[in-house]
């Protein structure tokens, strides 16, 4: 899939087919043009398809009665203007998600009708203030309509769209009776996505999650790992022993590509700067699994020490120059906030 995209082949017959040899990255937009416009919101994909994006990016949470919404996380208040609502005061809470309490507004407390009463906000507003000039505008989408931006997208511009949903927390959402699989799985059904040609990639850091869905449904699948940690799903199981030889066989047994923080691809030491490249793409390749690197973002907070510019967090420093070292691995794509400086860096 995420190779056909880079061919541009046209939407009306040919679909983009992970087992294809890349002929360059693919770009996905990570939350759409998300360091440009609030993350997740319809100004941010279009932005990211204005930009020359080959996948959009949704993160899928769940609502209360059942409905598959796009948001970072089910808690809210970061990401929504949901505290200026003195209605949903008395929803504010404390839960435990993957084992960490978290306070806020839950997803999983709101019906679809209420989240649509809400207005997205930029997330990291001291970072981003441009972005942050846009809050207030967008409504929060559903997957479906996410689906169509995509559609019609390809449509009007006659290159394929993909969409690359992440499903958060699914364990958490089972314990509520909102089994995001299933959910997942009808709205692919509505929208014939569900074959191996499908123009998606569907990411998840859980593993029983993927398998599930590889047991249910053809379309390509992308297991999350970071340089720490593990799967919820899996206690005691880490992805740093996820990504050796040995954890990639047993990937490929499920998935279609590995989605890493760079991080592992390219470790960084104390003063952040980059150090030699991890086997890491190599062995994934070994492995028959393609290399997707997260998340490039052109805010010196972001960048290791060698390819920041200015004092500031907030300066934006020399993301192409990262980039264009991360491509020189051979992966096969990456997430960006920045999608039009990953495109011009390729």
């Amino acid at each position: 899939m995420i190779a056909a995209i880079l061919t541009a082949v046209l939407l009306s017959s040919s679909q983009p087919a992970m087992s294809a040899p890349s002929a360059k990255p693919t770009v996905i937009a990570h939350r759409g043009a998300s360091g440009e416009r609030p993350e997740h919101t319809r100004a941010a994909y279009e932005l990211a398809i204005e930009q020359g994006a080959d996948f959009i990016e949704p993160d899928l949470v769940m609502t209360r009665d059942g409905h598959l919404v796009v948001r970072h996380e089910n808690e809210i208040g970061e990401t929504t203007n949901v505290a200026d609502h003195p209605e949903f005061a008395a929803r504010r809470t404390t839960r435990d998600i993957d084992g960490r309490p978290v306070t806020g507004w839950f997803t999983e407390d709101f019906t679809l009708a209420e989240l649509k009463t809400l207005r997205a906000r930029e997330r990291l507003p001291a970072l981003r203030p441009a972005s942050a000039a846009f809050d207030g505008q967008e409504a929060i989408l559903t997957f479906d309509e996410v689906v169509a931006i995509a559609r019609d997208a390809s449509a009007r511009i006659g290159r394929v769209i993909g969409v690359a949903p992440e499903l958060k927390h699914p364990s958490h959402f089972a314990a509520l009776n909102l089994p995001m699989e299933d959910a997942l799985v009808a709205a692919l059904e509505r929208h014939g996505l569900t074959g191996a040609d499908a123009p998606l990639l569907i990411q998840c850091f859980e593993v029983g999650t993927l398998e599930r869905l590889a047991a249910r449904i053809d379309a390509p699948l992308l297991q999350l790992m970071q340089s720490s940690g593990g799967p919820a799903d899996r206690p005691g199981a880490t992805y740093t022993e996820m990504a050796t030889p040995q954890g990639l066989a047993e990937i490929a047994r499920y998935a279609d590509a590995i989605g890493v923080q760079d991080l592992m691809v390219v470790p960084r030491d104390d003063a952040g700067r980059v150090l030699r490249a991890s086997s890491l793409t190599k062995d994934a390749h070994a492995a028959g699994l393609k290399v997707v690197v997260w998340t490039f973002r052109t805010e010196n907070l972001f960048l290791p020490a060698q390819y920041r510019r200015g004092a500031a967090p907030a300066d934006h420093g020399d993301l192409t120059g990262w980039l264009k070292a991360i491509y020189a691995l051979g992966v096969d794509a990456v997430f960006s906030d920045f999608p039009a400086i990953a495109i011009n860096a390729r």
